[in-house]
């Protein structure tokens, strides 16, 4: 298959020259890098740790005078390009790098247009801007191998438990569906759901390892096809089943209402939550149960114990 090619457009007002190389190595990953662009006014002395950089790995530079005192002129530059690329179609999709969220909206053009936007950024690169691209790389992490930790300015980091929430979601929704959930599409779940998650700001350089430090689900391997399940606590499940189909002979042959007996259930057990053991309804959670069915009477749902 054809490697997809790339236009890659820097703004040097708010970006460092010390990420060129990993911007390169990372950007490579995609595809073919076929523009390489970098918009300032490099008449200033702000610059000047740019220009060996661009002589080295080959980027043009796009000088753009600063004609009005606080007024950034290098975004229009680079938001003109950026058009003129893509009207030739002859890119896949581009890569913007800045901390500014000025270009949220050039990156939302380029996306209605079906170009695949890549944005890399520093931490402090505000969340709209973020948000708009494909995928967004925080470019600390890049540098991630060089730097100590300590001495990395952190950004507010999606929160571990917002992750897992969102994966067993991804999960149930397959197991609903009777799918598998492979660990490349919960990957990818996760770069459409939230643009700027990275396994490298949470310390990690491969998803199944960051996925192991969650206790609520666990990998599953297959000869090299690696799966993401649900973690079920069996004991307590066998101790929930019992006691369901215990309430359910108790009621009788006219049964139990599922509502009545989701009440108890959860009296019971106050930490069973039934996405734990792959189910989003509780009457799919009973319907699992031996010897229990649920069937419809009138307008009410009840359980009632078979052998």
């Amino acid at each position: 298959m054809d490697e997809r090619c790339y236009a890659l457009l820097i703004d040097a007002d708010n970006v460092s020259a010390k990420y060129i190389k990993p911007i390169l190595t990372e950007l490579s990953k995609y595809g073919i890098i076929t523009y390489k662009r970098i918009y300032g006014d490099w008449t200033s002395t702000q610059h000047a740790s740019w220009k060996d950089e661009l002589l080295r790995n080959s980027i043009t530079p796009i000088q753009q005078f600063s004609y009005t005192q606080g007024k950034n002129a290098t975004d229009s530059a680079m938001i003109i390009d950026a058009m003129d690329i893509l009207y030739t179609n002859d890119v896949d999709g581009f890569c913007i790098v800045s901390s500014d969220s000025d270009f949220t909206r050039l990156v939302s053009r380029l996306r209605e247009s079906g170009k695949m936007v890549i944005g890399m950024g520093e931490n402090k690169t505000p969340e709209p801007f973020r948000k708009a691209c494909d995928k967004f790389t925080i470019l600390e992490n890049l540098l991630s191998d060089q730097e100590p930790a300590a001495e990395k300015e952190v950004h507010d980091q999606i929160s571990k438990e917002k992750i897992e929430d969102a994966i067993i979601k991804m999960v149930i929704e397959n197991q609903n569906s009777n799918k598998e959930s492979g660990l490349g599409e919960i990957g990818s779940r996760l770069v459409s759901l939230y643009p700027d998650f990275d396994v490298r700001s949470y310390g990690y350089n491969m998803l199944s390892k960051f996925l192991e430090e969650f206790s609520g689900i666990q990998l599953v391997k297959h000869g090299n096809y690696v799966s993401v399940a649900l973690k079920e606590d069996r004991g307590m499940k066998e101790d929930i089943d019992a006691y369901v189909v215990s309430l359910v002979q108790k009621a009788g042959k006219d049964g139990m209402e599922l509502s009545t007996l989701g009440n108890r259930v959860y009296e019971k057990y106050k930490d069973f939550k039934i996405r734990d053991y792959g189910y989003a309804q509780f009457n799919k959670y009973v319907k699992s149960v031996k010897h229990i069915e649920v069937k419809q009477d009138g307008t009410i749902l009840k359980a009632r114990y078979v052998k």
